[in-house]
């Protein structure tokens, strides 16, 4: 149990860089979409891994 919370601890960690990194590509004044598009799938992806760890 501690090895899985452990790597949903990872996870959100890298969930939240994505996250900061995705919010500084949006302000910038020509964003990058298929940059954007790219961050938010892996954000995406993220978020299911963690549920899915969390619930088993």
């Amino acid at each position: 149990m501690a090895t899985a919370n452990s790597r949903i601890d990872a996870l959100k960690v890298k969930h939240q860089q994505i996250d900061n990194t995705l919010q500084s590509e949006t302000s910038r004044p020509l964003p990058d979409d298929s940059a954007i598009a790219s961050l938010k799938k892996e954000k995406l992806r993220l978020k299911d891994e963690i549920n899915r760890l969390a619930h088993h």
